[in-house]
């Protein structure tokens, strides 16, 4: 009889076919939850491991790993993988017309710890010798007053220059106020376009993008699938099974991706864009496993080190279930 296991994930045109039943998981009766707010899965699974697997921040699946201990691991399966340089905002007044311009500025943020903001820094850093050491952060959500979910993190994490933000505003209303001068984004804010005030730090991201990509070779993951550690101790056939079907679900939506004549997606110049797409990657953009990642894990993990949000890097096969 087959295992009955529970995946919670947002509803990603990978696991599309997975959903749908056209791919089953050997041995594995999958009930899926689907839940578009990642937000909701990371704090569900971070705090009480609520499913079997689902999927993860990538950034809080290392440093619970880093931390030691931890009830999750990992699957080298990205479900959301995304170039940041489109997310960083910028009051027009602030006077913030070159990334090194934000040294000393007031940032706001979601969540510093979180993938997307980790990984805007680290390019910063590297790319354009951005010093993040004076700058201050403003922490809370985006579209509304207080906190950006209820994140579990491990113990011992402490950023210099950070509060919460305890007004009755948005990250986004302070940044039209100009009293945030930037703001790191893992969501397009609604109302952007609607205020002149208001502009992204790259305009022509697209180039940027490619260019860093050119360069580095590195795609940035934002999450990952994450197993609960005590249902794949009793039964590690599950990670195997469960990449396969996730490798099978991926490559059947990436054959109708491919196919434009009848395109699966509302995007007019499709066709254009995966010959852009071709050009710049050569191969499966979305590729998973270990050895063709290896270069972003370990740029990853480096971020998180270099700013002291783990105290030790750590092979990063450590991280994943052996296949």
């Amino acid at each position: 009889m087959a295992l009955a296991l529970t995946f919670a994930c947002g509803l990603y045109d990978q696991v599309g076919p997975l959903v749908a039943g056209l791919v089953k998981p050997e041995g594995i009766d999958l009930t899926f939850v689907v839940e578009d707010n990642p937000r909701v899965i990371f704090d569900r699974m971070g705090a009480k491991q609520e499913f079997d697997a689902a999927e993860m921040s990538g950034t809080e699946l290392v440093t619970r790993h880093a931390a030691g201990g931890s009830p999750l691991i990992a699957l080298p399966v990205f479900t959301s993988r995304v170039f940041r340089h489109s997310f960083l905002f910028v009051n027009r007044r602030a006077g913030v017309r070159a990334p090194k311009d934000l040294e000393g500025k007031r940032i706001g943020v979601p969540l510093y710890t979180m993938s997307a903001a980790l990984w805007l820094r680290g390019m910063l850093t590297d790319e354009y010798g951005v010093d993040f050491g004076t700058v201050r952060w403003l922490q809370g959500a985006i579209d509304h007053a207080g906190t950006h979910g209820t994140p579990t993190l491990p113990p011992g994490i402490r950023v210099a220059n950070l509060e919460q933000n305890a007004s009755d505003r948005s990250l986004w209303e302070l940044l039209i106020a100009g009293e945030i001068d930037a703001l790191m984004s893992a969501v397009i804010p609604h109302e952007f376009g609607t205020t002149d005030a208001v502009g992204r730090l790259f305009e022509d991201f697209a180039a940027e993008e490619q260019r860093y990509y050119r360069k580095t070779r590195i795609f940035p993951i934002m999450h990952m699938v994450a197993l609960r550690r005590a249902s794949y101790e009793e039964h590690p056939f599950i990670a195997r099974s469960l990449y396969d079907a996730l490798e099978r679900s991926k490559q059947l939506a990436r054959e109708a991706l491919y196919e434009p004549g009848a395109p699966r997606v509302m995007l007019p110049f499709l066709p254009a864009y995966l010959e852009e797409t071709k050009r710049v990657f050569g191969g499966d953009p979305w590729v998973y496993g270990i050895e063709p990642n290896r270069r972003t894990l370990e740029a990853q993990q480096e971020y998180l080190y270099r700013e002291g949000l783990i105290a030790k890097r750590f092979p990063v096969e450590e991280l994943f279930a052996p296949l």
